[in-house]
Protein backbone atom coordinates (compact mmCIF):
# COMPACT_ATOMS: atom_id res chain seq x y z
CA UNK A 1 0.00 0.00 0.00
CA UNK A 2 1.10 3.58 -0.69
CA UNK A 3 1.98 5.89 2.06
CA UNK A 4 -0.99 8.44 0.94
CA UNK A 5 -3.44 5.32 1.21
CA UNK A 6 -1.51 3.91 4.15
CA UNK A 7 -1.92 7.43 5.97
CA UNK A 8 -5.07 8.27 5.13
CA UNK A 9 -3.70 11.26 3.69
CA UNK A 10 -6.18 14.50 2.90
CA UNK A 11 -5.37 17.52 1.48
CA UNK A 12 -7.68 20.64 0.70
CA UNK A 13 -6.10 24.35 0.41
CA UNK A 14 -4.27 26.46 -1.97
CA UNK A 15 -0.97 27.66 -2.13
CA UNK A 16 3.05 26.94 -2.81
CA UNK A 17 3.92 25.62 0.78
CA UNK A 18 2.36 22.85 3.20
CA UNK A 19 1.46 22.81 6.02
CA UNK A 20 1.46 19.52 7.50
CA UNK A 21 -0.54 18.24 10.61
CA UNK A 22 0.33 15.13 12.92
CA UNK A 23 -1.97 14.58 15.53
CA UNK A 24 -1.36 13.01 18.75
CA UNK A 25 -1.92 9.50 20.83
CA UNK A 26 -5.43 8.62 20.49
CA UNK A 27 -6.12 11.18 18.16
CA UNK A 28 -6.72 11.08 14.47
CA UNK A 29 -6.33 14.60 11.69
CA UNK A 30 -10.07 15.45 12.51
CA UNK A 31 -8.46 16.57 15.63
CA UNK A 32 -7.04 19.56 13.73
CA UNK A 33 -10.48 21.05 12.42
CA UNK A 34 -10.49 24.00 14.34
CA UNK A 35 -7.24 24.54 13.20
CA UNK A 36 -6.74 24.02 9.57
CA UNK A 37 -9.60 26.81 8.66
CA UNK A 38 -6.86 29.50 9.07
CA UNK A 39 -4.70 28.25 6.55
CA UNK A 40 -6.53 26.57 3.80
CA UNK A 41 -6.36 30.38 1.66
CA UNK A 42 -2.80 30.16 1.71
CA UNK A 43 -1.48 26.62 2.21
CA UNK A 44 -1.39 23.26 1.02
CA UNK A 45 -2.74 21.99 4.03
CA UNK A 46 -2.09 18.27 4.77
CA UNK A 47 -3.48 15.56 7.41
CA UNK A 48 -2.85 12.13 8.37
CA UNK A 49 -3.87 9.85 10.42
CA UNK A 50 -0.47 7.82 12.35
CA UNK A 51 -0.57 4.23 11.23
CA UNK A 52 -2.99 2.54 13.93
CA UNK A 53 -4.98 5.97 14.08
CA UNK A 54 -8.24 6.92 12.83
CA UNK A 55 -8.42 5.62 9.47
CA UNK A 56 -5.17 4.47 8.27
CA UNK A 57 -4.66 0.72 7.08
CA UNK A 58 -4.86 -0.53 10.68
CA UNK A 59 -3.29 -4.35 8.99
CA UNK A 60 0.03 -2.09 8.62
CA UNK A 61 0.52 -1.81 12.15
CA UNK A 62 3.61 -3.72 13.22
CA UNK A 63 4.30 -3.87 16.44
CA UNK A 64 8.26 -4.83 15.79
CA UNK A 65 8.50 -2.17 13.13
CA UNK A 66 6.88 0.67 15.05
CA UNK A 67 8.89 0.20 18.36
CA UNK A 68 10.48 3.47 18.42
CA UNK A 69 9.07 6.77 17.50
CA UNK A 70 11.46 6.85 14.22
CA UNK A 71 8.88 4.59 12.48
CA UNK A 72 6.16 7.24 12.20
CA UNK A 73 8.88 9.91 11.32
CA UNK A 74 9.75 7.59 8.56
CA UNK A 75 5.63 7.41 7.63
CA UNK A 76 5.72 11.50 7.50
CA UNK A 77 9.02 11.61 5.09
CA UNK A 78 7.20 9.06 3.07
CA UNK A 79 4.45 11.11 2.76
CA UNK A 80 5.70 14.20 2.08
CA UNK A 81 7.93 12.20 -0.65
CA UNK A 82 4.88 10.99 -2.15
CA UNK A 83 3.93 14.56 -2.74
CA UNK A 84 6.74 15.75 -3.49
CA UNK A 85 7.08 18.24 -0.43
CA UNK A 86 9.86 20.17 0.34
CA UNK A 87 10.29 23.23 3.09
CA UNK A 88 6.88 22.07 5.30
CA UNK A 89 5.84 23.59 8.05
CA UNK A 90 5.54 20.66 10.03
CA UNK A 91 3.19 20.44 13.27
CA UNK A 92 3.38 17.90 15.54
CA UNK A 93 0.79 17.49 18.60
CA UNK A 94 2.14 16.07 21.76
CA UNK A 95 4.16 12.42 20.78
CA UNK A 96 3.69 13.97 17.22
CA UNK A 97 5.98 17.08 18.12
CA UNK A 98 9.01 14.20 18.67
CA UNK A 99 8.03 12.57 15.46
CA UNK A 100 7.58 15.87 13.67
CA UNK A 101 11.61 16.81 15.17
CA UNK A 102 12.90 13.33 14.00
CA UNK A 103 11.67 13.49 10.80
CA UNK A 104 13.50 17.27 10.52
CA UNK A 105 16.61 15.48 11.56
CA UNK A 106 16.28 12.67 8.96
CA UNK A 107 15.58 15.27 6.31
CA UNK A 108 16.09 18.84 6.80
CA UNK A 109 14.93 19.86 3.09
CA UNK A 110 11.48 18.50 3.67
CA UNK A 111 10.61 20.73 6.75
CA UNK A 112 11.17 24.20 6.85
CA UNK A 113 9.80 25.05 9.89
CA UNK A 114 8.52 23.24 12.74
CA UNK A 115 5.84 23.59 15.38
CA UNK A 116 5.31 21.37 18.63
CA UNK A 117 2.03 21.99 20.39
CA UNK A 118 2.27 20.65 24.16
CA UNK A 119 5.59 18.43 22.82
CA UNK A 120 7.20 16.51 25.47
CA UNK A 121 10.98 14.56 24.95
CA UNK A 122 10.75 12.31 28.08
CA UNK A 123 7.51 12.25 30.19
CA UNK A 124 9.40 10.30 32.96
CA UNK A 125 10.73 12.48 35.19
CA UNK A 126 14.99 11.96 35.42
CA UNK A 127 18.17 13.94 37.93
CA UNK A 128 17.62 17.23 36.42
CA UNK A 129 14.68 17.02 34.59
CA UNK A 130 11.17 17.13 35.20
CA UNK A 131 9.20 14.99 32.48
CA UNK A 132 5.85 15.06 34.79
CA UNK A 133 5.57 11.43 35.57
CA UNK A 134 7.50 9.09 38.26
CA UNK A 135 8.46 5.63 36.80
CA UNK A 136 5.17 4.21 39.55
CA UNK A 137 2.80 6.08 37.81
CA UNK A 138 3.51 5.30 34.48
CA UNK A 139 3.46 1.77 35.14
CA UNK A 140 0.56 2.22 36.89
CA UNK A 141 -0.95 4.14 33.84
CA UNK A 142 -0.06 0.91 31.74
CA UNK A 143 -1.46 -1.90 34.03
CA UNK A 144 -4.81 -0.19 34.38
CA UNK A 145 -4.75 0.33 30.23
CA UNK A 146 -4.22 -3.25 29.98
CA UNK A 147 -6.65 -4.73 32.27
CA UNK A 148 -9.57 -1.96 31.24
CA UNK A 149 -9.14 0.19 28.25
CA UNK A 150 -12.22 1.52 28.05
CA UNK A 151 -12.21 2.52 32.11
CA UNK A 152 -8.75 3.76 31.53
CA UNK A 153 -9.71 6.08 28.61
CA UNK A 154 -12.90 7.46 30.56
CA UNK A 155 -10.62 8.69 33.44
CA UNK A 156 -7.56 9.88 31.79
CA UNK A 157 -9.59 11.67 29.22
CA UNK A 158 -10.78 13.97 31.33
CA UNK A 159 -7.06 15.14 32.48
CA UNK A 160 -5.95 15.00 28.80
CA UNK A 161 -8.49 17.45 28.01
CA UNK A 162 -8.29 19.45 30.98
CA UNK A 163 -12.15 19.65 31.32
CA UNK A 164 -14.95 17.87 32.94
CA UNK A 165 -15.81 14.60 31.84
CA UNK A 166 -19.29 15.59 30.66
CA UNK A 167 -17.85 18.50 28.14
CA UNK A 168 -18.25 17.84 24.85
CA UNK A 169 -14.53 17.81 24.02
CA UNK A 170 -13.53 15.15 26.82
CA UNK A 171 -16.73 13.10 25.12
CA UNK A 172 -14.96 13.32 21.51
CA UNK A 173 -12.06 12.74 22.86
CA UNK A 174 -12.78 9.50 24.73
CA UNK A 175 -14.72 8.27 21.41
CA UNK A 176 -11.90 8.44 19.86
CA UNK A 177 -9.25 6.69 22.18
CA UNK A 178 -12.37 3.90 22.30
CA UNK A 179 -12.19 3.83 18.52
CA UNK A 180 -9.00 2.97 18.62
CA UNK A 181 -7.92 -0.67 18.26
CA UNK A 182 -7.12 -1.76 22.13
CA UNK A 183 -4.18 -3.81 21.21
CA UNK A 184 -2.82 -1.06 18.97
CA UNK A 185 -3.00 2.23 21.63
CA UNK A 186 -1.48 -0.04 24.67
CA UNK A 187 1.27 -0.36 22.62
CA UNK A 188 1.78 3.09 21.07
CA UNK A 189 1.14 3.94 24.53
CA UNK A 190 4.08 2.42 25.93
CA UNK A 191 6.25 3.39 23.00
CA UNK A 192 5.21 6.88 23.64
CA UNK A 193 5.16 7.29 27.41
CA UNK A 194 8.38 5.62 27.43
CA UNK A 195 10.13 7.00 25.00
CA UNK A 196 13.40 9.43 25.62
CA UNK A 197 14.32 11.89 23.01
CA UNK A 198 16.16 14.16 24.95
CA UNK A 199 19.45 13.70 23.17
CA UNK A 200 18.12 14.19 19.58
CA UNK A 201 17.47 17.85 20.59
CA UNK A 202 21.04 19.00 19.63
CA UNK A 203 20.46 17.49 16.20
CA UNK A 204 17.33 19.44 15.39
CA UNK A 205 18.20 22.61 13.31
CA UNK A 206 15.07 24.16 12.29
CA UNK A 207 13.41 26.66 13.31
CA UNK A 208 10.96 25.33 16.02
CA UNK A 209 8.13 26.89 18.14
CA UNK A 210 6.74 25.60 21.12
CA UNK A 211 3.22 25.99 22.05
CA UNK A 212 3.25 24.95 26.04
CA UNK A 213 -0.23 25.29 27.79
CA UNK A 214 -0.20 26.96 31.16
CA UNK A 215 -1.45 23.53 33.38
CA UNK A 216 -1.03 20.59 31.37
CA UNK A 217 -0.73 17.40 33.60
CA UNK A 218 0.92 15.49 30.91
CA UNK A 219 3.79 18.18 30.10
CA UNK A 220 3.97 20.52 32.95
CA UNK A 221 5.49 24.15 31.90
CA UNK A 222 9.48 22.46 32.99
CA UNK A 223 9.22 20.69 30.21
CA UNK A 224 8.20 23.42 27.80
CA UNK A 225 10.86 25.78 29.00
CA UNK A 226 13.32 22.24 29.13
CA UNK A 227 12.84 22.61 25.48
CA UNK A 228 12.67 26.32 24.41
CA UNK A 229 16.57 25.87 26.19
CA UNK A 230 17.86 22.81 23.98
CA UNK A 231 16.27 23.86 21.01
CA UNK A 232 18.73 26.28 19.52
CA UNK A 233 17.01 29.75 18.03
CA UNK A 234 13.31 28.06 19.28
CA UNK A 235 10.30 30.09 20.36
CA UNK A 236 8.25 29.43 23.35
CA UNK A 237 4.46 31.03 23.82
CA UNK A 238 2.60 30.02 26.49
CA UNK A 239 -1.37 29.66 26.20
CA UNK A 240 -3.64 30.51 29.37
CA UNK A 241 -5.19 27.15 28.53
CA UNK A 242 -5.97 24.28 30.82
CA UNK A 243 -5.30 20.55 29.52
CA UNK A 244 -2.85 19.04 26.65
CA UNK A 245 -4.83 19.63 23.39
CA UNK A 246 -4.88 23.61 22.64
CA UNK A 247 -5.60 23.42 19.55
CA UNK A 248 -9.19 21.51 20.94
CA UNK A 249 -9.51 24.30 24.02
CA UNK A 250 -7.71 27.30 22.42
CA UNK A 251 -7.69 27.36 18.64
CA UNK A 252 -7.49 30.98 18.27
CA UNK A 253 -4.73 31.30 20.90
CA UNK A 254 -2.72 28.43 18.72
CA UNK A 255 -3.72 30.04 15.87
CA UNK A 256 -2.60 33.22 16.44
CA UNK A 257 0.33 31.98 18.05
CA UNK A 258 1.19 29.89 14.74
CA UNK A 259 0.12 32.63 12.17
CA UNK A 260 2.64 35.20 13.98
CA UNK A 261 5.87 32.39 13.80
CA UNK A 262 4.84 31.83 9.91
CA UNK A 263 5.30 35.48 9.29
CA UNK A 264 8.94 35.30 10.45
CA UNK A 265 11.87 35.59 7.78
CA UNK A 266 14.34 33.05 9.86
CA UNK A 267 16.87 30.75 8.55
CA UNK A 268 17.67 27.53 10.58
CA UNK A 269 19.82 27.92 13.31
Amino acid sequence: MDALARNNVTITGTGTQAIVLVHGFGCDQHMWRFITPAFVDRYRVVLLDLVGAGQSDLEAYDPAHYSTLEAHAEDVLEVLNALNLYDVVLVGHSVSGTIGMLAAIRAPERVAKLVLVAPSPRFLNDVGYTGGFEQADIDELLETMDNNYLGWSAALTPVIMGQPAESALTGELHQSFCRTTPAIAQHFARVTFLADNRADLPRVHTPCLIIQCAHDALAPVAVGNYLHQQLAGSELVLLPTTGHCPHLSEPRGTIAAIEAFLKQDRSPA
